[in-house]
């Protein structure tokens, strides 16, 4: 019997462990709780065509359109056909999605053309899902490290054969396994407002880029147009605004009737522009979401977490608009995989946002990333055992460029991530992005605790994410260059990086 090494707990994570546990032995990691990832604090919800008035090619459409053109039309039919098979396998495993008289609810949240978000406990559905899988993780012959670090990957003759843990006490020692199913989460951490947990620090990802693994669509980071402006940057769903609340600037008027035909329901980059366009020329004020036309007893019961972290800091939505500002929400890009999750180098299958399957593009459409994770961690575990694809073409891989040698510099994460969100986030230009890359090869990563080899990981990220930015030379979904503000059809393309040095046996 074969050993997958899962590393970590999301719903990517806790779908492939449950799934392969019927048939290999299999070892759960995660450096923190069982509890703790993503996932967790998902609020908005999980699409799929489920309903009479919907269809799969409707739902692929909207898919496609959000994506900017860089969508794989394969892929997304994989993602929106399977999807509504899994949502079922989810009901079965015990996730009790919101029903209203009976029937399943829905909302509907922006760029999605039908109502076909299911959600839980009003605005916990990640919560929700996560408490389900983790129960019936609890019930499976798993083995589950928590507090456990994966620091690397073990690649042996081209071949990923294990991963390399740190515990809590500091030890380090060698996992081996057949495969490794990597399930690690994105890297909201790189930035200074961020919807994020402090875990999402991207170490699947630098672990896949320092073996050698293909990464694409680095360029690519969504940032989700409101979260509470104040500290902690809390995530308000966009789902609110699929209820019907608008955005109002200082003088209480709606600027997004005037950016997009769909207002405060376009895709999630232009929304996040135009609050900060609007937010720069009212001097680096917040602007407002406006929900009170909701009703107080309809946004406790629809939104219970929001209302609870509103009522916490001193806000009460119900009655006056609340400030909100754009934070780093999800990555687009990762380690490149094929249809069943696995990547460049064999051993090792990416599944979630650590994964870039293709099915995002430039701009993920809402409530798509649960059903990415809940599809293709399903599907890497039926692949196992099967063939790998052929090798990438490296010609057409670009290297990440790497540290000047004498970088001696300590890295600073609350620098990175002001250097980052400065440089590197909603808006870009080739100025701020080589001043970015230069002093971000000066500084050196430190490993003496599992929190400096965090802040290693996001360097690395970091690195790769600007080279990769300053590549396109073009406007497209959430990469906006201010220098080149136009979409250009011959940009249309997937580049590939990676570093071409693996890690040590």
């Amino acid at each position: 019997m074969s050993h997958i090494v899962v590393v970590g707990t999301g719903i990517a994570g806790l779908i492939a462990a449950i799934e392969a546990s019927g048939s290999h032995e299999v070892t759960l990691v995660t450096k923190a709780e069982l509890s703790e990832s993503n996932t967790r604090y998902a609020q908005g919800g999980i699409a799929a065509a489920l309903f009479p008035d919907d269809s799969v090619a409707s739902h692929v459409a909207d898919t496609l359109r959000a994506g900017a053109g860089l969508v794989d039309p394969r892929m997304a039919g994989i993602l929106c056909s399977e999807g509504p098979d899994r949502i079922r396998e989810l009901l079965a495993l015990g996730v009790a999605f919101d029903r209203e008289n009976g029937e399943l609810a829905r909302g509907r949240e922006a760029a999605h053309s039908q109502a076909r978000v299911l959600h839980a406990g009003g605005d916990a559905t990640g919560a929700a899902i996560e408490a389900a899988l983790a129960a019936r993780i609890a019930e499976q012959r798993i083995v589950v490290l928590e507090h456990s670090f994966v620091a690397d990957l073990v690649v042996d003759g081209g071949m990923v054969t294990g991963v390399e843990i740190i515990d809590a006490l500091g030890n380090s020692r060698m996992l081996a396994a057949d495969t490794v199913i990597l399930a690690s989460g994105g890297a909201g951490q790189l930035y200074s407002h961020t919807t994020n947990p402090l875990v999402a620090t991207g170490d699947g990802v630098a672990a896949a880029l320092r073996a050698g693994a293909v990464l694409s669509d680095l360029e690519f980071y969504q940032f989700h147009p409101t979260s509470l402006a104040i500290p902690g940057n809390f995530l308000v769903s966009e789902a609110v605004r699929g209820e019907g609340a608008v955005l109002l600037d200082n003088a209480g008027r709606r600027f997004m009737t005037g950016l997009h035909p769909d207002a405060e329901l376009a895709p999630r980059d232009v929304v996040a522009r135009g609050i900060a366009a609007t937010m720069a020329a009212q001097g680096g004020d917040p602007v407002r979401l406006d929900a009170t036309m909701l009703g107080a007893e309809f946004l406790r019961e629809r939104f219970p977490g929001i209302s609870a972290r509103c009522e916490a800091s001193g806000l009460d939505w119900s009655r006056e608009p609340v400030p909100v500002t754009p934070a780093a929400h999800y990555w687009m890009g990762g380690v490149h995989t094929d249809e069943w999750g696995r990547s460049s180098l064999p051993g090792l299958v990416a599944v979630g946002e650590v994964a870039n399957t293709g099915v995002h593009g430039a701009n993920r459409l809402a409530s798509n990333s649960l059903l990415e994770s809940l599809v293709f961690a399903a599907r890497s575990v039926r692949a196992l055992g099967e063939p790998w694809p052929d090798p990438v073409d490296s010609s057409a891989v670009n290297d990440v460029p790497t540290p000047v040698q004498d970088a001696t510099t300590p890295v600073d994460r609350s620098r990175l991530q002001a250097l980052m969100w400065d440089a590197v986030g909603l808006y870009r230009d080739e100025a701020g992005l080589a001043g970015a890359a230069e002093t971000l090869s000066t500084w050196a990563p430190a490993s003496a605790t599992v929190a400096d080899r965090e802040t290693g990981n996001l360097l690395d990220i970091a690195r790769s994410v600007t080279a990769a930015a300053r590549t396109r030379h073009e406007s497209r979904g959430a990469h906006f260059r201010s220098d080149f503000p136009l979409t250009n059809p011959a940009e249309a393309r997937h580049a590939s990086w990676a570093r071409k040095v693996t890690v040590p046996c």
